[in-house]
C-alpha cells in the first residue's frame, strides 16, 4: 500500500512537467506517419507490432530483464507516453503504476488501453478459498471484469486464448485511432489469431499426452495453464516473486513435491527467488527455465526471440518437466 501511495505521489508530481513539455509540441505520430505505441509488457508490444504492421512503431517501457510487478516509470518515460498515440498496459493489478498513470495522461492527446478489459481472470489460491467460504452470497457477481480486480492472476498472455482477446482489444484501439487502415489491422489480427489458435492446440496436445500433470515452479503465475490444459502448478512464491512463503508453506511444498516424485524446479528468466532455490536444494532437483514473457532479457533480444518462439520453448520445457 505504501508503494502505491508513493507511485501516485510521484506521478502527480510529474504531471505538471508533462503538461509543460507537451504544451510546446503537438505530435500525434512519427514524422513518417506511423502511430507511436508504448506498452508495459512485451506481449502487448508484440501484438501491437503484428496487428499494426508497417503503420506503427511499438516499444515496451520496461527495461530488459526487469520485474514488471515493481517497475516504476521515470519522468522522461511519462513524457514520452504523453506524446504518443497509444499507451497499452495489461491491467488486473499487474502494473502498480498503471491506474495513476492513466489518470495523469487523461488530459493528454493519447489513448490508454487496458488490454485485459473484458477478460475473466483466475483467482489466486487465497482469493479462491475466501470466495468458497462465501459461496452463494454474491451469486449475481460473475467474473472479474472491470477495474477493481482484487486478488486475481494478471498473467493472462500465457494462455493463447486469452492472448487473442488482448490482441483483439488492441485491434479495436488501432482502428479507432486510424480507421483508414481498418482492413489491414483486421487482416493482421486474423493472421495472429490463427497462430495463437495453433499454439493453443500444441499446448493442449502436449498436456494431454504428458505422463505427469504437476510441475514445481518458483512463481505463482501459471494458473491459466491449469484451468485451460488440466495441469497443476506447485508454486513457491506468490503472484509476485517477492511474495515469499511462510516456513509452514515451504514445508508443505516440499512434502507435496516429494509425494508427486517431481524431478525439476522451473525458474523464470528474470527472477530466481531464494525460497525456490532453497526448495530446489532441499529436494536435489534439476533446474529448467520457463519464460513468463512479461519482459525479454538482453539474451532474448540478441537471439531475436518472439512471443511464439518463447512459448514454443515453454512447451518443450513443460514436456520435459512432465515426462517423468
Amino acid at each position: 500500500m505504501k508503494n502505491r501511495f508513493l507511485t501516485v505521489a510521484f506521478l502527480l508530481s510529474i504531471s505538471t512537467l508533462i503538461l509543460v513539455g507537451c504544451g510546446q509540441e503537438d505530435s500525434d505520430s512519427n514524422a513518417d506517419g506511423k502511430l507511436t505505441i508504448y506498452t508495459t509488457l512485451y506481449p502487448l508490444e508484440y501484438f501491437a507490432e503484428r496487428i499494426g504492421g508497417e503503420h506503427v512503431t511499438a516499444e515496451s517501457i520496461i527495461p530488459p530483464g526487469s520485474d514488471a510487478h515493481s517497475f516504476e516509470p521515470t519522468t522522461k518515460t511519462m513524457t514520452e507516453l504523453a506524446e504518443s498515440d497509444l499507451f497499452i498496459y495489461n491491467g488486473a493489478g499487474m502494473e502498480g503504476f498503471a491506474d495513476a498513470a492513466k489518470d495523469t495522461l487523461k488530459n493528454e492527446d493519447v489513448m490508454t488501453l487496458e488490454a485485459a478489459e473484458g477478460i475473466h481472470f483466475d483467482e489466486t489460491k487465497e482469493e479462491h478459498e475466501e470466495h468458497a467460504d462465501e459461496e452463494g452470497e454474491h451469486a449475481d457477481e460473475e467474473g472479474h471484469e472491470g477495474h477493481d480486480h482484487g486478488n486475481v492472476n494478471p498473467h493472462i498472455w500465457i494462455d493463447p486464448n486469452l492472448a487473442i482477446q488482448q490482441a483483439e482489444n488492441i485491434k479495436h484501439a488501432l482502428i479507432e485511432i486510424d480507421p483508414d487502415n481498418k482492413k489491414i489491422f483486421e487482416s493482421n489480427f486474423a493472421s495472429l489469431e490463427e497462430e495463437l489458435l495453433a499454439l493453443d492446440k500444441e499446448f493442449r496436445e502436449m498436456a494431454d499426452s504428458a505422463p505427469k500433470k504437476e510441475f514445481l515452479i518458483s512463481h505463482d503465475a501459471y494458473s491459466y495453464w491449469e484451468s485451460r490444459y488440466g495441469l497443476e502448478q506447485l508454486s513457491v512464491s506468490g503472484l509476485s516473486p517477492s511474495q515469499e512463503p511462510t516456513q509452514k508453506q515451504l514445508e508443505d511444498i516440499i512434502e507435496t513435491a516429494k509425494s508427486y516424485n517431481l524431478k525439476y524446479m522451473l525458474f523464470e528468466q528474470n527472477a530466481t527467488p531464494k525460497p525456490a532455490k532453497a526448495v530446489q536444494r532441499e529436494l536435489g532437483l534439476e533446474t529448467l527455465r520457463i519464460h513468463n514473457l512479461s519482459v525479454l532479457t538482453e539474451e532474448d533480444i540478441e537471439n531475436d526471440e518472439t512471443y511464439f518462439t518463447l512459448m514454443e520453448q515453454n512447451i518443450q520445457t513443460l514436456e520435459k518437466a512432465l515426462s517423468e
